[in-house]
C-alpha cells in the first residue's frame, strides 16, 4: 500500500510481536528500519539476521528504553547509522508480569513492578520522542505510540499497566503540541493481543476476552503493525490521536 523508498524509521521493541510485524511491513515497503531490542535478547539478532538473509535493509539499534543513558545512546546511534529519521515507532512496553493481576490483589503490585511499567512504557517513549524530535522535525515525520484499551478504561493486565498507557494516551496529546507544526504523533490501542506476551495467561482469560470480541478473534502483531503503519504513511491531518485497533472488544 505504500512506497517508503527513501525513509528510515526506528521501532523499539522490536524483538517480537507488534515491533517486530511493524519493522516487516515498513521494511518490504522499501524503508530502512532500526530494529530496537534489549543487548541481551538473542531474538534480536536472531530476526535481524533472518530480515538481512531475506534482502531487507534492517540495522540493529539495541538498548533500553527503560534507562536515560541506554535510550539516548541508542536512538543517536541508530539515526547516525540510519542518516535521518522519518518514523519513530515507541513499541517497547512491559506488563512486569507472565499474567494478568485483578484490581483487587493489591499487594502483588511490588514497587519493583511500577517502576518497571511506568519507566518503561510511559518514561521511555518521552525519552526516545525527546532524543529524535530534531531529526523529526527535519524530516516532517510521524510518531506512534503503542498505548492500549487498558488505559482508555478497560481493564488491563494490572492497575499498573492501564495507568501507564493512559498516560501514554495523554502524553500523545501533548508531543503532538510539541513536535506540531513539522511532525505528527498519534498512538494506538491494541485490544488482548495474541503474542508472547499473552501466552502464559490462563486460558479461560483469553477464552473471555474472544468471546467479547465483536469480531471474534484475538488481534494478531499484524493486525495492529498494519494501523501503525498508516499513521505513518497515511493520515496527513491526524495527529493527536489514538486510534483503538480491539476488533470490538471495549465495545462489548
Amino acid at each position: 500500500m505504500y512506497d517508503f523508498t527513501g525513509k528510515t524509521a526506528l521501532v523499539t521493541g522490536a524483538a517480537s510481536g507488534i515491533g517486530l510485524a511493524v519493522v516487516e511491513i515498513l521494511a518490504h515497503a522499501g524503508a530502512c528500519v532500526a530494529l530496537n531490542y534489549l543487548d541481551n535478547d538473542i531474538r534480536g539478532l536472531r530476526q535481524l539476521e533472518r530480515l538481512r538473509v531475506a534482502g531487507l535493509k534492517v540495522i540493529g539499534a539495541p538498548g533500553n528504553v527503560a534507562e536515560p543513558a541506554s535510550a539516548e545512546r541508542m536512538v543517536s546511534t541508530a539515526i547516525s547509522e540510519l542518516g535521518r529519521l522519518d518514523f519513530l515507532i515507541n513499541n517497547a512496553g512491559t506488563p512486569a508480569t507472565r499474567e494478568p493481576i485483578p484490581p483487587r490483589d493489591l499487594d502483588r503490585l511490588t514497587e519493583d513492578i511500577w517502576e518497571t511499567i511506568i519507566s518503561t512504557n510511559l518514561v521511555g517513549p518521552y525519552r526516545c520522542t525527546k532524543f529524535a524530535a530534531a531529526e523529526l522535525h527535519a524530516a516532517k515525520g510521524a510518531v506512534v505510540n503503542t498505548a492500549s484499551i487498558a488505559g482508555l478504561g478497560i481493564v488491563g493486565s494490572s492497575i499498573a499497566y492501564g495507568a501507564s498507557k493512559a498516560g501514554l494516551v495523554n502524553m500523545t496529546q501533548n508531543l503532538a503540541r510539541a513536535l506540531a507544526p513539522e511532525a505528527r504523533v498519534n498512538a494506538v490501542a491494541p485490544g488482548y493481543v495474541e503474542s508472547d506476551w499473552t501466552r502464559e495467561w490462563p486460558v479461560d482469560k483469553k477464552t473471555a476476552f474472544v468471546e467479547k470480541t465483536l469480531l471474534k478473534r484475538p488481534c494478531t502483531p499484524g493486525d495492529i503493525a498494519e494501523v501503525i503503519v498508516f499513521l505513518c504513511g497515511g493520515g496527513s491531518m491526524v495527529t493527536g490521536q489514538t486510534l483503538v485497533v480491539d476488533g470490538g472488544l471495549s465495545l462489548a
